[in-house]
């Protein structure tokens, strides 16, 4: 379907919206018809055909759902029309947006959107590539699923959401456990972004003490304090334009709290040792590893914070969870330390993938790829076999909060087998006497599952 050749209805409760996409694609498309009230959806479709709607997620309707995008989405479908639907929708709704792709729709996109932008998403979903398989993102990106490397439906979903609002300059909190990306997903929002071409300045906050703090990052004047010699900017000056990413935000004092607050708030800062405010453009992305909850409790951080830096929250799943993608970042990360380490080209036999699949990755992805780069550093040939996965020590338990994905008895006593061998490093002897178990009772089992 060719653009101007297309009719198309906008449905949205927001007069404003209406008038905006009417004059944008008027002189473009065959006809556009805007509608406020979706109730009446069934009467615009009885009384003509439409190749695409653009359909809003939130009406003040008598459907009181809290996701009435979905319910008209379902309800277009049962009244027999075969439009692509595209999805409007806010920052706090993306994750309903994301499942509305689920459901049928073409694709969505997040107000306030960029012109050229929309068009280009309608062109897409009028030429029937609106959705890519399972919900993925559509590949124009540069570096979604080169760097962030994923095949399970959780990972696709985070993919989708970066891909939609790294172009905005909404406030962005990515939530997840140690050793699970955090950084690469803030590096990909920015690279996506309209920012992409300014700075991208990473602060660890959990490495900055009370005495350093302003000083790294609002900046100081010389004199300032014993040992300011000139002045210097801060990390905030430094992102100027572009993007500032704050890691381990849950680290600070209810102190240095307020003083971040207030930059945020007044989008200025004010070296030490100065009375003269800088005015600041960035785009801010935080990341914590602990979890909202926790977050929200007031004793340790302050609520308006948190709603000053999460207006859309990426939550990021630990790898135990991902189990598609294992397999997947195992030979990534075997390619990558064979050709450093000039290896040959990894092949991993049964049992190796079979132990992958069944460990639980404490350390996530980091842990996943420092035992890929052990691995190949001491195998002697191209294939790597269960033994030469030797898992991290450090790593001794999971958070307290995870249970084991497997409850099945076997796999758990497979699983307390692997663990004790490894632990006596193939030792029949120990592990036995560790596990409660002669060394014929061992071999049985060893034997009963093919380890």
């Amino acid at each position: 379907m060719i653009l101007k050749n297309a009719c198309i209805l906008i449905i949205d409760d927001d007069k404003d919206v209406l008038t905006a996409v009417r004059l944008l694609l008027k002189t473009d498309v065959k006809e556009v018809v805007t509608e406020k009230n979706p109730e009446n959806i069934r009467w615009l479709l009885s009384k003509q055909s439409f190749d695409l709607i653009l359909l809003d997620m939130n009406f003040t309707s008598s459907i009181n759902t809290g996701n009435e995008g979905l319910f008209w989405l379902k309800k277009i479908r049962e009244f027999g029309s075969d439009a692509s639907v595209i999805m409007i929708t806010a920052y706090g709704d993306i994750d309903l947006a994301v499942r509305s792709l689920k459901e049928g729709a073409a694709d969505f996109v997040v107000k306030p959107w960029h012109n050229e932008k929309l068009v280009e998403t309608i062109k897409t979903a009028l030429k029937g590539k609106g959705k890519s398989p399972a919900g993925s993102p559509s590949g124009n990106s540069p570096v979604l699923g080169k760097e962030l490397i994923g095949e399970s439906d959780v990972m696709n979903d985070i993919l989708l959401k970066i891909e939609k609002i790294a172009p905005t300059d909404a406030n962005i909190l990515i939530l997840g456990e140690n050793g699970t990306g955090k950084d690469l997903i803030a590096r990909a929002i920015h690279q996506n972004s309209l920012r992409a071409d300014k700075p991208f300045v990473k602060v660890d906050l959990g490495a900055l003490t009370e005495s350093i703090f302003e000083s790294e990052l609002f900046g100081h004047k010389k004199g300032a304090f014993t040992g300011a010699g000139e002045d210097r900017a801060g990390r905030f000056e430094a992102a100027n334009g572009g993007t500032l990413f704050l890691d381990e935000i849950g680290n600070i004092s209810l102190q240095q709290q307020v003083k971040l607050l207030s930059v945020l708030q007044n989008r200025q800062v004010t070296r030490l040792g100065s009375n003269d405010p800088i005015n600041i453009d960035i785009r801010l992305i935080c990341a914590t590893n602990l979890p909202l909850s926790e977050l929200a409790n007031e004793n340790k951080f302050r609520k308006d914070l948190i709603y000053r830096i999460n207006t859309v929250e990426i939550v990021v799943p630990p790898l135990r969870k991902r189990e598609n993608d294992i397999i997947l970042l195992a030979k990534h990360f075997a390619g990558i330390y064979a050709n450093k380490y000039l290896k040959p080209d990894p092949v991993f036999d049964t049992k190796a993938l079979e132990k992958m699949k069944q460990y639980l990755f404490p350390g996530n992805v980091r842990e996943l790829q420092y035992t890929m780069e052990r691995a190949i550093i001491m195998s002697d040939g191209e294939q790597l076999t269960a033994a030469d996965l030797i898992f991290s020590p450090i790593e001794s338990s999971l958070p307290a909060d995870t249970e084991p994905a497997e409850l099945n008895l076997s796999t758990l006593e497979k699983n307390a087998i692997l663990k004790v061998i490894e632990k006596h490093n193939g030792n029949i002897s120990r592990a036995a006497k560790e596990l409660g178990l002669t060394r014929t009772a061992l071999y049985r089992r060893l034997s009963k599952y093919d380890i």
